[in-house]
């Protein structure tokens, strides 16, 4: 059975039939093996991926099949891409030997040559095998074994050892040394026919590194047939030449060259193809498709092995039976859906996936973001070969600049702003600059896409020096207070001042590249362009001159202070500051001050609660002390006396702690409800 891939590479719409498995799941015997044929390279697209197409197209008579031979490292994408477009043939299919057919293939013969053996090694393979020797008579036998034996030689160090073949013959068990062997041979004529498949499998595969993949076209008439695939290739580069001296004003426009370098790697010539180089960084990996995978499977046991486990299971009760009509309805879903997937079987039953046998292939056209230069001439190119091919000669827009970048260089760099007018996305490569006639330096450039405007440098201007140094500020923005919360806006300033003086009797237009502060706005001047990562700020540096340049940014900075946790010292900070609003100053001099009482209360009544502890430690002394004298002594009756004043002591300053306690509260409570109530 044919089915029909569609797949798109480089552009290029393909149809591909694949051998496959008929509706009933019996697979469909291939043709018989058919003559080889050619079909021409005409076709290649290298991809700036490390990817390239190639399209074999050529006219068949016939059956045919055309043998393809890859690297090894190319199988996996060759297997992945592999299209062909065949009008006619409704049953074409592909044949590959496997990673390791030549080991099985070997392995599988009668006679294995697999791991390179000896002749005494295969003989000895092949025990009970009838075999005919020559020593140097005749002598006919069957195959008992071969053994070692020494053989002492005085003049060599050591003991070597000789194999001896062992024959079962008409007279008896003979021994053979295998030196006087002449000549043997098999009787068995599948012995004698293996032997030489295996010779055939080892001649044909001396070129290991090498893998034949052979398309069958079993089509009958004369057509047009196409096939490619894609595999890793040398990534296509590109080098550019800019001619700065031919500047506007002087009759002709800046002139930008470009020159491809192609690399042919293959064991191939390339023979007047069209070649077509890629621009742009499509997807590609590797699938191990050409190796045979195995899946795991786990060894489970016999279910008609071992004995069944005890087990003790607890009682149950019946469950209320189902309405009858809820059983219906939870058998009818079964039924139907049942019937369901019977008719759609049946309804299925000998559609394939595509109707119709024509398989068509679109004109090649650029993808996506890709842009694809195709060279209008046919290219030939000798295998391990490279070349250099024109790519663009386009006169452009440019002006020459010099760029002061922050890397530490005094002196800034010669450079060139450039827009490309060619009409063409342009890949990435170095620039040769040459200016008034001569060279000027090296540049590089990334993709550069149509119409886009790009800064290059190529050497340093010495007549030019730039410095720069920084200093960081910070500026009240604003103050507001709300709920006892004050929240101070502030702005942090990173200035930068640059100063460059030009010796030259020319003037210069000047672009500096000043780095972005991490979250920060700019405040001026305003930039020309920005990047990511830097503003750019255009100027022009006069003849035998200095300039200075100073470049601010800000970045927002925010304080919010709870006022009722704050320290009278701190809030005297606040208060006392000149760049806090007036009003503002005055609403925390209010705060102040209410603050204070609040602190000089808590003093008091600290002070006074300390003189109560006071005299109850003193108390708790004297009791000691009249427990150790007695009550009735002269001694114990003066600490009765002491005691007696200390009491009284205390019951005069209890009155006073509340009435202590009763200001603290109010002077808290002023205090919190003035912040609280604050709104600045």
């Amino acid at each position: 059975m044919m089915n029909v891939i569609r797949v798109i590479v480089g552009g290029v719409l393909f149809f591909c039939c694949v051998w496959g498995i008929s509706a009933q799941g019996i697979r469909e015997d291939p043709p018989a093996v058919l003559p080889p044929a050619e079909l021409p390279l005409r076709r290649i697209s290298v991809f700036s991926s490390g990817m390239a197409f190639h399209e074999h197209e050529g006219t068949l008579i016939g059956p045919s099949r055309i043998n393809l031979p890859f690297k090894a490292n190319e199988i996996n994408d060759v297997l992945m891409s592999l299209v062909v477009n065949d009008p006619i043939s409704t049953h074409p299919f592909i044949l590959y030997s496997s990673e390791n057919t030549l080991f099985q293939t070997l392995r599988s013969l009668s006679i294995d040559l697999s791991d390179n053996p000896d002749m005494a090694g295969i003989v000895s393979r092949l025990r009970g095998a009838e075999i005919d020797i020559t020593v140097p008579a005749p002598v006919s036998g069957r195959i008992i074994g071969v053994e070692y034996r020494q053989h002492l030689v005085s003049s060599m160090i050591g003991t070597p050892v000789e194999p001896w073949l062992t024959l079962l013959t008409a007279a008896g068990i003979r021994v053979f040394n295998f030196n006087d062997i002449n000549s043997f041979s098999f009787r068995d004529p599948q012995l004698n026919a293996d032997l030489n498949q295996a010779l055939d499998l080892i001649a044909s595969s001396r070129n290991f590194s090498l893998r034949d993949v052979s398309v069958h076209l079993p089509g009958n008439a004369s057509r047009r047939v196409s096939l490619g695939y894609v595999v890793p290739a040398p990534v296509w580069k590109v080098s550019y030449r800019l001619d700065l001296g031919r500047m506007p004003g002087h009759g002709t426009d800046p002139l930008l060259q470009g020159w491809a370098i192609v690399d042919n790697d293959s064991d191939s010539d390339w023979d007047n193809i069209e070649l077509s180089l890629v621009a742009g960084r499509p997807a590609s990996f590797i699938q191990n498709l050409y190796p045979p995978y195995h899946v795991f499977r786990p060894t489970l046991p016999l279910a008609i092995a071992g004995a069944a486990d005890g087990a003790v299971h607890d009682s149950g009760w019946a469950a209320p039976a189902p309405p009858a009509a809820a059983t219906a309805r939870s058998r009818m879903p079964m039924v139907m859906a049942s019937e369901m997937v019977m008719e759609e079987a049946d309804s299925l039953r000998g559609q394939s996936a595509f109707a119709g046998g024509t398989i068509e292939t679109a004109a090649g056209v650029s993808a996506g973001d890709q842009f694809e230069f195709t060279f209008m001439h046919p290219i030939s190119l000798n295998r391990r070969m490279s070349t250099m091919l024109p790519l663009i000669e386009s006169p452009i827009e440019a002006r020459r600049v010099v760029i002061f970048s922050p890397t530490g260089n005094r002196h800034p760099r010669l450079g060139a702003e450039i827009t490309n007018t060619s009409g063409m996305r342009l890949p990435a490569g170095p620039i040769t600059v040459y200016d008034g006639g001569t060279y000027a330096g090296d540049a590089l450039i990334e993709f550069w896409n149509e119409g886009e405007k790009r800064l290059i440098s190529y050497g340093d201007d010495l007549s030019v020096t730039g410095s720069s140094m920084d200093t960081t500020g910070r500026t009240m923005v604003s103050v507001n207070a709300v709920n006892g919360v004050m929240t101070i806006k502030n702005s942090l300033e990173f200035t930068r001042n640059y100063v460059f003086r030009n010796t030259s009797s020319q003037a210069k237009s000047l672009i500096i590249e000043h780095t972005k502060q991490p979250d920060t706005t700019l405040d001026f001047p305003e930039a020309g362009e920005e990047t990511p990562t830097m503003y750019r700020f255009p100027l022009v540096l006069p003849e035998e001159s200095e300039i200075h340049v100073t470049i601010r940014e800000s970045r927002p900075l925010m304080e919010r202070i709870s006022l009722m946790q704050l320290r009278p010292d701190a809030f005297l900070s606040y208060a006392s500051s000149h760049e806090i609003p007036s009003h503002v100053r005055d609403a925390l001099q209010q705060a102040i001050q209410l603050r204070v009482q609040v602190s000089a209360a808590e003093n008091i009544l600290s002070e006074s609660e300390r003189r109560r502890s006071g005299y109850v430690s003193e108390q708790e002394r004297i009791r000691s002390n009249i427990e150790a004298a007695g009550s009735q002594s002269q001694q114990g009756q003066e600490y009765l006396r002491r005691l007696m004043a200390l009491d009284a002591s205390i019951d005069i300053l209890d009155p006073q702690l509340d009435e202590l306690r009763a200001n603290l509260n109010n002077a808290r409570q002023a205090y919190e409800h003035y912040v609280q109530n604050l709104n600045l």
